[in-house]
């Protein structure tokens, strides 16, 4: 296979890809032991995990629905929004929690968003190689 269609399948495979969730999780590491948080976010689906309506799962009808999924780069943007805001819900938790310090927690709230901010500003201008620290 030439290095051309090599390139062909993994464009129109990418170009096909329809993200329809985005999960981040964050765990914070304390005095009294981890805070956990986890979060999930659907976009514009129709889970298919439990979350069907009870009354007519006997039925044999066919409740499918046509699912219009994020792009790559959109679920990209997604992930960086939801994942920014459980690393911060992770901190305000450990504080609330007294794993960690109120003001361990406002600094690392402060780096979060000054990080986050660098990494979705890059995505949004569509480099998405970028470590908000420095470096590749």
């Amino acid at each position: 296979m030439t290095q051309d269609e090599k390139k062909s399948i993994l464009a129109r495979i990418i170009s096909g890809i329809h993200v329809t969730k985005v999960v981040a999780t964050r765990s914070v590491k304390g005095k009294y032991g981890d805070t956990f948080v986890g979060f999930s976010a659907a976009w514009n689906s129709v889970q298919e995990d439990g979350g069907q309506d009870l009354v007519k799962a006997g039925d044999d009808t066919d409740d499918g629905q046509t699912v219009t999924g994020m792009t790559l780069k959109e679920a990209m943007i997604a992930s960086c929004i939801l994942s920014r805001e459980v690393d911060i819900a992770a901190y305000r938790n450990a504080a609330a929690g007294g794993n960690i310090t109120a003001e361990q927690a406002r600094n690392a709230i402060a780096n979060t968003k000054a990080h986050y901010g660098q990494v979705l500003s890059s995505l949004m201008d569509g480099r998405n190689d970028e470590n908000p620290h420095g470096g590749k």
